[in-house]
């Protein structure tokens, strides 16, 4: 290729495995559009009314991460809400695919969130921890590895803080059981080779594993893969009854393809279940900046949750984006750019005080407050939100670990004040 030749033009590229902005002419990646891809995907965005709705129905503020819009999608979470102000049941399901012995903050977001939801709503979470998925997509993975990472993800999991009695977190590997695999064979005989072509882009020299793997993420959503835990019947068994039970799914944006495969086949399974509603994260930039998100593939581009003050403190200041101006002259006379500057991006998660963070933004604009300060303030948010983490870590034995991983009747009591009639 001719040096003077520039690269093309190439649209941004989302999809549940890897994540990248597009790029211009000169090959200059850009921030996510998200507003594209909700448009792409024709999801719904998250309104102030919807957010209102929240509280009025629960009682509780939106979580900071629902008024800053950095949850900002969703498919029916409308529903999950009426379903809640009447008092009728609904769980959780979210996931992890470990593909490493340590959770990066990016991956702690949407589980942090899903804890709140679980708080808010008082109702039962099935965890999936999708090892099996990892050693099909990573060829230098093996499953006895993925298995192994899969045991202390949930570690790191169990450390965030969900509830015992009503949480199962599980290991794709080691749980499967005939309910399960039947409902992922059932679903998997719904799902043409076209279906998923089209949803992920496989062809005819992907491995039968990557075609099938879609039928188990997405029958996780079902209440009947996890009969145990609606009832003390010492053998339970799927029934319509189960599989009425409706499902949320807090989840990044880029996992939609699979869910949207499911809320097309649902109603076909012997046992018809509700369509699952989904609510939609953004990424938690790299530290390099825009247009990618932290990977545990680039240890530079993350902070991880086993990473020490001092390795936060370095990382921070020695590879986050800055939005500042190139000398402190300049800065304080141009001011910097808050809106693509990392430092300032992460309080935007960290950073509870509404007022705190807008007058942050303004400092840092108006380039009275300068870059190093506003690192220190994002290293100093860091440190406090992992050091916490890793003190209740440490607390997860191997006997909390298999209290949470044992498949059982869970506890919850959901809205003990309901609406009966439709509003």
């Amino acid at each position: 290729m001719a040096e003077n030749m520039t690269v093309s033009n190439q649209e941004q590229d989302i999809n549940p495995w890897s994540v990248e902005g597009a790029r211009d002419e000169n090959g200059d990646v850009a921030s996510i559009d998200y507003e594209a891809i909700s448009r792409k995907w024709n999801t719904s965005i998250i309104e102030q009314k919807l957010l209102e709705r929240f509280e009025q129905v629960t009682g509780h503020k939106p979580h900071r991460w629902l008024r800053r819009g950095l949850f900002f999608s969703h498919r029916d979470f409308d529903r999950i809400l009426n379903l809640y102000e009447r008092g009728e049941p609904f769980f959780l399901y979210t996931g992890r695919g470990p593909s490493t012995g340590s959770l990066h903050l990016g991956h702690t977001i949407p589980l942090q969130f899903t804890k709140w939801l679980q708080d808010v709503f008082d109702v039962p979470l099935v965890f999936m921890l999708t090892d099996d998925e990892k050693a099909l997509f990573k060829d230098s993975l093996t499953f006895e590895e993925t298995m192994e990472y899969a045991k202390e993800n949930a570690r790191d999991i169990i450390a965030i803080g969900f509830d015992k009695k009503k949480t199962f977190i599980y290991s794709d590997l080691k749980y499967f059981s005939n309910h399960f695999l039947m409902n992922a064979w059932e679903f998997s005989k719904l799902v043409t080779f076209n279906q998923v072509r089209g949803a992920f882009g496989f062809n005819e020299s992907t491995n039968i594993g990557r075609i099938f793997f879609p039928s188990v993420q997405c029958v996780a959503a079902f209440a009947t893969s996890y009969p145990e835990i609606w009832t003390d019947d010492p053998q339970p068994t799927r029934t319509q009854s189960i599989a009425n039970i409706p499902c949320l799914i807090p989840m990044g944006i880029d996992q939609d393809p699979y869910f949207r495969l499911l809320r097309d086949n649902a109603h076909k399974m012997r046992f018809p279940s509700p369509k699952p509603a989904l609510i939609h994260s953004k990424f938690l930039t790299a530290l390099q900046g825009p247009g990618g998100k932290m990977s545990s593939s680039n240890p530079n581009s993350a902070i991880f949750m086993s990473d020490t003050p001092k390795h936060i403190k370095t990382k921070i200041n020695k590879y986050a984006f800055s939005g500042g101006q190139v000398s402190m002259e300049d800065h304080r006379r141009l001011g910097g750019n808050p809106e693509v500057d990392v430092s300032y991006i992460y309080l935007t998660y960290f950073e509870e005080d509404d007022a705190k963070l807008e007058e942050v933004y303004k400092s840092y604009k108006s380039g009275e407050l300068l870059t190093g300060e506003l690192k220190k303030m994002a290293i100093e948010a860091l440190q406090e939100y992992v050091c916490h983490f890793q003190e209740r870590r440490e607390l997860v034995s191997d006997e909390v670990l298999e209290e949470y991983m044992q498949p059982r009747k869970l506890v919850w009591e959901g809205n003990q004040n309901p609406v009966k009639e439709n509003l």
